[in-house]
């Protein structure tokens, strides 16, 4: 029964917003296209399309909040005009009752709040549709560690959220299969796998201790370049459902006059946060996915001034060696407007069906890339460039990866940030320079050299076993044509003998008949 409620609201709502007409045009049935001028009488939808659904999924809900929040990533799929407004969804809910994040975080931790804490602050600070943050104070306890923070943030989860999950994740689940069966284009927006990515995606959330090992992974990845902090764990106060973490201090990275005021270098900050982005993609392979205004600040503590702080690790993506290939030589043939070769990394990548003609691709990338040639280059976005790449790519049925999809989201962000910090900004220049020593450090000499090294245990490993190794392979590879070859050679080796049998014999037989002349000769009857 509350599932029926639930999704009567959602078709209330949906109606109220005049969802139904965004598909107006696209269903299959014209029944259903009659139907939807019927029920579009006495409504006003003169709002916005964009706007509507973004009202909508608002009113629906932090799940369906959420939902928005990841389809406006999938530019490779929505017009842009819905993309840019789900865009400005914001995960801004009321904090829940406090005593309950206290009982929570008790039962988490296994004991009364004083026990672990030597002051909690139950206001807390920070509240969105997952989760909720309060600072706290630790202890001085001799046990920890000498750099365990005694400032610390502690994040504990809503309460039932899974059930409430696991319930708007069954309805999308629903009405993604009416809609992938009623609208012309439903199988290629794929809404239940678009739905499918979303439950990964969510149920990930669930689970605090990721998003810790998320963050100290990228701490670890990020020490030594001077440019960015990450919040230390408490690892003994860790768990799926409240993580505790260094209590960082700094400022809002959009409050920009603050900054200025601050005596912090602006350009220098916009250039820095470019740097970290093409780090973390090109060098780690391991990059924050949600680099928001929200999740950022800056400090302004004297050893650390001007460096950046980030915040929420939820969201991670990854890239193996094959997608930072295929991006750097995207990026640096679009620059030097070598778009076959564009083309040819499509190809090679094994994303573009054998049988396209290179020639096409290879138009249709010169029609993307070639206009962006008219604009200065500051006014060149990367992540626009790969954006409409994806959309080429669509007609060419080129499975856009995953991975892929979220980096060009999140190029997008780092885009739009830094152009806010210096509208000046060159992003080509600034990420050029890295791209090419990228590209240098992965061919050559010192690329052998640094892959034997960091292969060198694994060799070690299997080189006294290569003999045996070497011999099974090469069983395995003659397999039955070897069995073959060997019935053959004892089938010829048993001919020959029997030759050689008839041949001894045949002979003995000439020296028998031989030998009994002679012998008629010296003795004649």
């Amino acid at each position: 029964m509350r599932r029926l409620l639930r999704l009567l609201r959602i078709l209330l709502v949906a109606h109220r917003y005049g969802l139904d007409q965004l598909v107006l045009g696209g269903f299959k049935h014209r029944w259903l296209r009659a139907l939807a001028r019927v029920l579009a009488l006495g409504r006003d939808l003169g709002t916005p399309r964009g706007v509507r659904l973004r009202l909508a999924l608002q009113s629906l809900g932090p799940i369906f909040v959420k939902f928005g929040q990841m389809l406006s990533t999938r530019r490779d799929l929505l017009p842009l005009d819905i993309a840019d407004e789900l865009a400005l969804l914001q995960d801004r809910v009321p904090p829940f009752d406090s005593e309950v994040a206290v009982g929570l975080i008790e039962k988490a931790l296994g004991g009364p709040l004083e026990q672990c804490f030597e002051q909690f602050e139950r206001t807390p600070v920070a509240s969105a549709s997952i989760a909720q943050v309060h600072f706290a104070t630790l202890p001085a306890a001799a046990g920890r560690a000498h750099d365990t923070p005694r400032d610390v943030a502690v994040k504990v989860l809503r309460p039932g959220m899974l059930a409430v999950i696991d319930q708007d994740l069954a309805l999308m689940r629903l009405l993604a299969g009416w809609v992938e069966r009623a609208w012309a284009d439903g199988k290629r927006l794929k809404p239940r796998e678009v739905v499918g990515e979303f439950d990964k995606y969510l149920h990930d959330e669930l689970d605090l201790v990721r998003e810790a090992a998320n963050a100290a992974q990228l701490r670890r990845n990020m020490d030594g370049l001077g440019l960015v902090l990450i919040p230390r764990m408490v690892w003994d106060l860790c768990r799926p459902s409240v993580i505790v973490m260094e209590r960082m201090r700094g400022v809002p990275i959009s409050q920009i006059e603050r900054l200025r005021a601050a005596g912090v270098d602006i350009r220098k900050l916009a250039q820095s946060g470019v740097e970290i982005f093409f780090t973390q993609v090109f060098r780690d392979g391991f990059f924050h996915a949600d680099m928001h205004p929200g999740n950022i600040m800056v400090s302004l503590e004297p050893e650390t001034f001007g460096w950046y702080i980030a915040l929420d690790f939820g969201i991670i993506g990854t890239l193996s060696a094959f997608d930072k290939d295929y991006l750097a030589q995207n990026f640096i043939a679009f620059f030097q407007r070598d778009y076959r070769r564009v083309a040819e990394l499509h190809l090679e990548s094994g994303w573009v069906p054998a049988d396209v003609r290179v020639e096409e691709l290879e138009a249709a990338v010169r029609t993307v890339c070639e206009p962006q040639f008219e604009r200065p280059l500051k006014d060149i976005s990367l992540g626009q460039i790969l954006m409409r790449l994806f959309q080429v790519s669509r007609r060419f049925k080129v499975e856009i990866q995953p991975q892929l999809v979220l980096l060009q989201k999140t190029l997008l962000n780092v885009e739009g940030l830094g152009r806010q910090l210096d509208p000046e900004l060159d992003l080509w220049s600034t990420a050029q320079p890295f791209l090419r020593r990228w590209m240098r450090s992965q061919v050559g000499w010192p690329a052998l050299r640094e892959h034997l090294r960091r292969e060198a245990p694994r060799y070690a490993q299997y080189l006294p076993a290569l003999p045996r190794l070497a011999h099974q392979a090469l069983e395995h590879s003659l397999g039955g044509r070897e069995r073959e070859l060997q019935r053959q050679l004892l089938a010829e080796q048993r001919r020959t003998n029997a030759l050689l049998q008839g041949l001894v014999g045949f002979g003995l037989g000439v020296l028998a008949v031989l030998l009994v002349i002679a012998l008629w000769d010296l003795h004649p009857f």
